[in-house]
C-alpha cells in the first residue's frame, strides 16, 4: 500500500489465475477465412457508403485496413480517402454467422473451464483457477486455447493471463493479433505505469480529457494520483480508477450460466446509428413490450430496470433504478427505462448511439432457474 491510497484500498487478492480471450478483427477474420481471396485486400465491415447515400459507420476493419488507419466507429467514407480504392471491399455484417463461429468458439473454452463470462461475441474472460485440463499452468492453458481456436475454426485470437480480469483485459489487448501477454503479481504495477491513461479499460475520451486537465496521461501519474482526489472528482469511478491503477480488480468472473438465470435483456446494435429521441425513445418502448411479455410468459416480476447505452466512440453508460414494486408491466417499464435514458440522451444522440439494450433483473426468489438472456443484433 502506498502513501497516496491511506489505507483506503482493498488487501489484492493474488491466487486467481484468470484468462481474457480478444478475437482478432473477428467479423472481418472470419468473412476472410470463408472468402481468402480477400487475404490482401483491406476488408471492412460495414455498410458501403457508396450504397448508403454517404453513410454509415464501421463495425471493424481487418489488419490490411488497420494499416491504412481505418478502425471501427469510423465513418464509412473516411476508408475512401485512407485507402486505395483498388484494395478496399466493403462487406456487410452477417450477425448470424458471428453468433454461430462465437458459439463454437465458447464451446471449446467450456471445454476447459465452466467459469466462462462472456462480453461479447469476439471476447469471453474464463476464471482457471479450478480447470478440466490438468494443468495448473495458467500460460500453458492460455496457450493451448490459441492454439485450438487457430486450428479447429482458422481464427486467431489474443490472450492475457493475470490474477484478475482488469490486468487480463489490458494483457490481451497489449500485443495485438496474436497476443499473449501474462502480467505476474510482481510486474503488474510497474506493467501498468508504462501505460497511456486511454489504454486503461473503463476510461473514455470525455474521462481521459477530465483527467488530462489534473494532469494524468499515463498509469503512473494515476498511480501518483491521492484516492481521495480521484474520488472527489470522479465519485465512485475515482474510486475504482485508484484500484486498477494499484493493479486491484476484485471482481469475478460471472459463468453466464448463472448471469442469465438473473436477467432478461433487450439490446440492439445499430447501423448506421441513431441521432433522432424519438426514434431512440420508440426502439425502448419496442424493446419493453419485448421484455414484459418474455417476463410475463415466465410469470416474472423485476425489482430493477437496467437501461444501457453505447454512442459513436464506445463510450458505454449503464443506468438502473431499483422499483419500490416488482413489476412486469410494459407501462412501468417503459416510464422508468425513458426516465433513465432522458439525462443520457443529449449527449449521447449527438455522437449517435450504437447500442441500445434494456434489462430486468432483481427477480422473485425461487423464480428465476433457466431464464436465456436474449440478446438482439442487427
Amino acid at each position: 500500500m502506498n502513501n497516496y491510497s491511506d489505507g483506503l484500498l482493498p488487501k489484492n487478492d493474488y491466487h486467481r489465475k484468470i484468462i481474457h480471450i480478444d478475437m482478432d478483427a473477428f467479423y472481418a477474420s472470419v468473412e476472410t477465412r470463408d472468402h481468402p481471396e480477400l487475404k490482401n485486400k483491406a476488408l471492412v465491415i460495414g455498410q458501403d457508403p457508396r450504397q448508403n447515400h454517404g453513410h454509415g459507420v464501421i463495425a471493424t476493419a481487418n489488419y490490411v485496413a488497420r494499416q491504412y488507419g481505418v478502425h471501427s466507429a469510423m465513418p464509412s467514407i473516411k476508408a475512401f480517402k485512407l485507402v486505395p480504392e483498388s484494395k478496399l471491399v466493403f462487406m456487410n455484417p452477417d450477425f448470424v454467422k458471428y453468433h454461430r463461429v462465437s458459439a463454437e468458439i465458447h464451446e471449446i473454452m467450456h471445454e476447459i473451464t465452466d467459469v466462462v463470462e462472456s462480453i461479447a461475441l469476439d471476447e469471453a474472460y474464463l476464471d482457471v483457477t479450478k480447470n478440466k485440463s490438468g494443468t495448473n499452468s495458467t500460460v500453458q492453458i492460455a496457450l493451448d486455447l490459441q492454439n485450438r481456436i487457430r486450428q479447429e475454426e482458422g481464427l486467431n485470437c489474443s490472450f492475457g493471463a493475470a490474477y484478475n480480469k482488469f490486468l487480463a483485459k489490458m494483457g490481451s489487448e497489449y500485443s495485438k493479433p496474436l497476443g499473449r501477454t501474462v502480467i505476474l503479481p510482481n510486474e503488474a504495477k510497474e506493467f501498468l505505469a508504462r501505460q497511456k491513461i486511454s489504454r486503461f479499460h473503463g476510461i473514455g475520451p470525455r474521462t481521459e480529457m477530465r483527467l488530462a486537465e489534473l494532469g494524468v496521461y499515463t498509469g503512473r501519474d494515476l498511480q501518483r494520483m491521492h484516492v481521495r482526489k480521484l474520488i472527489k472528482h470522479f465519485n465512485r469511478m475515482g474510486y475504482q480508477m485508484a484500484e486498477h491503477a494499484n493493479a486491484i480488480d476484485l471482481s469475478r468472473v460471472i459463468p453466464d450460466d448463472e448471469r442469465n438465470r438473473k436477467s432478461i435483456g433487450v439490446e440492439r446494435t445499430y447501423e448506421p446509428c441513431i441521432y433522432d429521441e424519438q426514434k431512440a425513445l420508440t426502439n425502448i418502448r419496442s424493446y419493453v413490450n419485448d421484455l414484459a411479455q418474455k417476463l410475463a410468459e415466465r410469470s416474472f416480476f423485476a425489482q430493477t430496470i437496467v437501461l444501457k447505452v453505447r454512442n459513436n466512440a464506445f463510450e458505454t453508460i449503464t443506468k438502473r433504478k431499483k422499483l419500490s414494486q416488482a413489476t412486469n408491466d410494459p407501462i412501468t417499464i417503459y416510464e422508468v427505462s425513458r426516465e433513465l435514458f432522458e439525462p443520457l440522451a443529449n449527449s449521447f444522440l449527438s455522437d449517435g448511439i450504437r447500442l441500445l439494450g434494456v434489462t430486468a433483473t432483481d427477480f422473485s426468489a425461487g423464480e428465476f432457474e433457466s431464464i436465456p438472456l436474449e440478446l438482439f443484433s442487427d
